[in-house]
This record gives structure tokens, C-alpha cells and sequence, in this order.
């Protein structure tokens, strides 16, 4: 943390705390919170959604000068969202709505050296749109609202029309908070685009800024204990297990793709690794040679020694965090368009990006056949030159610096066309 007087305040705001950085949004957050807090004098607000996590706080606090940090209980927040429902109000803002931090930000935001706000998700933007003088940044990350019209699509009945008036009335707010906001970024470049066609008066303020890769810790070349038995040939699927979106992926590889490849390589295995299984996810460990394992301490070795990492993702917005680690170590890489989304493509890159059963059943015996798993080291290299986050908090402070034009032409920051398989 910067300390001394004459720094310059900074206030960030993030819809669930930035530590520790083991899922996407999190990943995200956490990098950009231990960059602001080097050369600011930084200021946090932000809430507790799992229990487990009130122990990190002490570790976050450290790198702020002040924070309010607010227990965000599903159950009231729940209670809030059905007050929402009368209103023409996003539902996600109801979710956050908290006159606690809502007093502090306005404290925080009432001191002449504050330089800036930066506020993380849709959810989070009400508590800086008061702010008049200060500069101004929200970093969507990805288009909400048209996640949830997404949801409309595998819904039917009254979830359906929840999620459809969710998507129309978030759309609503994004527009008004980019109106109000001096830059708004998102996780890529189409991300970006995407959203610049719904607000083409408002282009110049839309960035899109990916994620970085951590290549130190996701490196191929360390000696990962093997989780599997001996001579097992796996594929693996890593995410938090109760978001939804990985969720319906596990269940639709598990169902549609995996049995076809089973019956052609009997002694394979499908590994589902992630925290907190939903009791459906739970359920695909009936299904013969799927494996549920719950939370574990290290993904790594399970990506390590895996045969090829599937990333069967069916509805996604900007980057997945899990895609970009998955190359970083190297790996053959199985994933749906939906999940490889806003990535450049790479030439070295082996595997298929397909949403194709036939495609995803070929390529998965195809490197499952391998003896041992195949290594892909072209593609790590490659990607040490697109996704560091050095070039995320370049970026950023160009924004913070009040430039009002990035430039969006290096490496990496605008996604290739993906090619059906190889």
C-alpha cells in the first residue's frame, strides 16, 4: 500500500470482496485493487457474500487506507430484490441497495483529494453516481443485461419472465450509468463492441480491457502431484460449481458429449473440480466414469496432468479466466465458442473450439488416445505477449489520468477469428 500524506485518494468499489482471487470476477478485482492500492491512497468499499471469506478480511485491509466492509445476507438481499419488482428497478441494484455504505461513499467522496471512483459491476455503480466533481470510471467487466437475456432463452414460466424484465431494466440502468460515467470498460474488446452498438452516441467512453494471466503461478514447468490414479486418462472441467453458468455446462457435456466418448474409451475419466456443486452437478457423478470432486486446495495439478481441459461453457459473456489458465499451463483445449469468446486465436493452439458434439467427441479421443498428455508450450508463449496484467493497469490509469481515447490496436486486446476445430 502507498502511504504518505500527499498521495492522491482513490475510491474503489467492488460488489463482493477482491480476495482471495480464486474465481473469475474475484481474479479480476483482486489485481486491480493490489495495483490501485501501489499508487493510491486507497479506499474500499465492498460486501462479504460467503461466510468463509469474513477471514481475508484482515489481508484486504491492509492494502487500503480505509474500507466498509458489509455482510451482504442472501436471504434479505432476496427480500430486497421482491421490493424492486413493483419498481422499474434492476433487480441487481436492489441486491446491493445498503444505506450503510451508501453514507460512507458519500463521506469518502466529500474529500477534495479524492482523485477518482472506480466502481466493479452494474451492482455497484448507484453508490458512485452521486459523486459530481471526481472522475468517474465503471468497469461493467461484462454485459449484464445481456447475460441475463441469455438466461430467458433455457427458461420457461415465471423465471423466464423475471429474467426478461431483468435484462430490459438492466440494459436501461447500463445506459444511464455510461451516460453519467467518464469511461466504462469491459473485459475484451468484443465485449466492448458489443455494447458500443447499443450506445453508439456514447462510443468513445467504452473500452474494452482484458484480463491478464498470472503466468508465474499458472506454470506448466513445476512438479504438480498427480490427483489421479494411475494410468488414468481425464479430461477436466475447473469452476466454481455453483454459478450457474458452469453448472449447466458440466451438466450438458456430461449428458450430451461425455457418454459418446466413454463408449469409445472406456477407462477414461471426466473430472468436474469446483467448490460448492449444485445438487444437479452433484447428480452427474451417477453418469459412469464422471467424477465430482467438490472444492480442492490446488487446481493446478488436476489441470496439469489432465489429457485436454474442457471448457463446455453454453451461455458466456467477455473472458473466461479459466480458459486463459488453461492455456497458460499449456494444455489442449476443448471449449465452446461461448467460452472462448473475446480470446485472441492462436495457430499453436490444439484442441477445438467447437459447440459441435461430433467435434468435442473427436478431439477428446484424439488426445485422450496420447499416452501421456500432450504439451502445448507455443501457446503459453503466445500468450506472455497478449495477456499481462501490466498492460490491464496501463490501461487503467490511462483512464484515470483523464485521457479520453485509448488506443485499442496492441496484441491481444482484440479477439481473433476461432476456427472450428484442428
Amino acid at each position: 500500500m502507498v502511504s504518505g500524506s500527499c498521495m492522491q485518494e482513490l475510491l474503489f468499489l467492488c460488489h463482493r470482496l477482491p480476495y482471495p482471487p480464486n474465481k473469475g470476477d474475484k481474479i479480476r478485482s483482486y489485481h486491480l485493487l493490489r495495483h490501485f492500492a501501489e499508487k493510491y491512497r486507497l479506499h474500499l468499499g465492498t460486501f462479504v457474500d460467503d461466510p468463509a471469506d469474513w477471514r481475508y478480511v484482515e489481508t484486504v485491509k491492509t492494502l487500503c487506507a480505509e474500507t466498509c466492509i458489509r455482510p451482504l445476507n442472501p436471504l434479505w438481499a432476496r427480500l430486497k430484490v421482491l421490493t424492486a419488482l413493483g419498481r422499474a428497478e434492476p433487480l441487481t441494484v436492489a441486491y446491493y441497495r445498503d444505506r450503510v455504505m451508501q453514507r460512507w461513499v458519500d463521506r469518502i467522496l466529500a474529500r477534495a483529494t479524492v482523485k477518482a471512483v472506480v466502481a466493479f459491476s452494474s451492482g455497484m455503480a448507484p453508490f458512485m453516481l452521486r459523486a459530481g466533481r471526481v472522475r468517474r470510471i465503471m468497469d461493467f467487466v461484462d454485459v449484464d443485461s445481456d447475460k441475463w437475456r441469455q438466461y430467458t432463452e433455457t427458461h420457461t414460466g415465471i423465471a423466464s419472465m423475471i429474467y426478461r424484465r431483468e435484462a430490459k431494466c438492466l440494459a436501461d440502468f447500463e445506459l444511464r450509468v455510461a451516460a453519467e460515467s467518464d469511461a466504462c470498460t469491459f473485459v475484451s474488446g468484443a465485449e466492448a463492441e458489443f455494447f458500443r452498438k447499443h450506445v453508439p452516441g456514447l462510443a468513445s467512453k467504452i473500452h474494452g480491457i482484458p484480463n491478464g494471466v498470472d503466468t508465474d503461478y499458472w506454470d506448466p514447468m513445476r512438479d504438480y502431484p498427480n490427483p489421479y490414479a494411475q494410468g488414468q486418462r481425464t479430461l477436466v472441467f475447473v469452476g466454481a460449481m455453483d454459478y450457474w453458468a458452469n453448472a449447466q455446462g458440466a451438466q450438458w457435456f456430461a449428458s450430451a458429449v461425455w457418454p459418446q466418448i466413454h463408449n469409445r474409451f472406456p477407462v477414461a475419466r471426466f473430472y468436474i473440480v469446483g467448490s460448492n456443486p449444485s445438487r444437479a452437478v452433484s447428480a452427474l457423478a451417477r453418469i459412469e466414469g464422471v467424477v465430482i470432486t467438490g472444492r480442492v486446495e490446488d487446481v493446478r495439478p488436476y489441470i496439469s496432468h489432465a489429457h485436454a481441459v474442457v471448457a463446455p461453457l453454453r451461455i458466456a459473456r467477455g473472458i473466461q479466466n479459466k480458459v486463459l489458465e488453461a492455456l497458460a499451463m499449456g494444455k489442449v483445449l476443448l471449449a465452446t465458442p461461448q467460452a472462448y469468446e473475446g480470446i485472441e486465436d492462436y495457430k499453436e493452439r490444439q484442441g477445438c473450439v467447437s459447440d459441435s458434439v461430433d467435434i468435442l467427441v473427436r478431439e477428446a479421443v484424439r488426445w485422450l488416445a496420447e499416452p501421456t498428455p500432450a504439451e502445448v508450450p507455443a501457446v503459453r508463449q503466445r500468450l506472455l505477449s497478449s495477456y499481462s496484467w501490466q498492460k490491464l493497469f496501463d490501461r487503467f490509469d490511462v483512464l484515470l489520468n483523464d485521457a479520453a481515447v485509448l488506443d485499442e490496436s496492441p496484441a491481444g486486446f482484440a479477439a481473433s477469428p476461432v476456427r472450428e476445430a484442428q
